[in-house]
């Protein structure tokens, strides 16, 4: 049943390609599409980790130039409590209307927090509401930006679904720890173990590659809702996650092996 599955949503996304490669019209328009990408000036693991680079490119302009190049974000935001992001930012095409309040940029600070934040606020001086919302982080580099088109796409063609999100398909296995301090399979099929290539996988959400939401859900803050659709990847490369030195020196080799990402 699942390779059936799978074989479905393969077909659709191959759909989907074909409609960006003939330069697909959306119904929902550009300007009612809001791409917000939070990005604060403190980091304990990795200071100043935003406005590191990645070859030549700052990390917060990675996810605005994504942003850009899928066509189909009439507005791209930044929110930060940093001047000097917020500089970077601008110059790099994304717009930066208002400085996040501290009180919204400390260690413990939600995302989902920061997402209603920005949504709320720029509604409030643009006058407007949004009818999607697409959410980006600069610290997950390897991102496809036809993934955002894709995404819109999906929640074009089935107005039942609240979200669309990257995610990772992995055929490891894994456990959860008891109360008791016993161990048990999140799955009771993880107990059989064959081939990688005939095996069943369960997916790893990765919202923070590409996530589209009915803005409505971020108003009432919540990043993602409960009808939602998956696009899959299988790029091991989309693991790496920057919030340290190491994954930093990582990433750099890692777009140096992937010279066209």
């Amino acid at each position: 049943m699942q390779s059936i599955q799978r074989a479905a949503q393969n077909k659709f996304e191959a759909q989907c390609r074909v409609l960006i490669n003939l330069g697909f019209h959306m119904s929902i328009k550009r300007e009612d599409v809001i791409c917000i990408i939070p990005a604060r000036g403190g980091s304990k693991g990795l200071p100043g980790k935003n406005i590191k680079l990645i070859g030549n490119e700052p990390l917060i302009s990675r996810p605005i130039r994504h942003a850009i190049e899928s066509r189909v974000i009439g507005t791209v935001l930044v929110t930060t409590d940093s001047d000097e992001i917020a500089q970077i930012a601008k110059k790099s095409g994304a717009i930066v209307p208002f400085i996040r309040p501290s009180n919204l940029a400390e260690d413990l600070t939600t995302t989902e927090d920061a997402l209603r934040h920005a949504l709320v606020t720029y509604e409030q001086m643009a006058g407007k509401k949004f009818e999607l919302a697409v959410f980006l982080t600069a610290t997950d580099i390897f991102r496809n930006p036809e993934w955002i088109k894709e995404g819109i796409i999906k929640m074009e063609n089935n107005p039942k679904l609240e979200s669309v999100f990257s995610g990772h398909a992995t055929h490891k296995n894994f456990w959860e720890e008891q109360d008791d301090g016993s161990w048990k399979r999140i799955k009771d099929w993880m107990a059989g173990y064959s081939s990688r290539q005939i095996r069943r996988h369960v997916v790893r959400e990765d919202t923070g590659l590409m996530c589209v939401s009915r803005a409505w859900l971020w108003r009432e803050g919540r990043r993602i809702g409960d009808n939602i659709d998956i696009i899959v990847n299988e790029d091991d490369f989309t693991s790496i996650d920057i919030h340290h030195e190491e994954d930093l020196r990582l990433a750099n080799e890692a777009v140096k092996i992937r010279s066209n990402v």
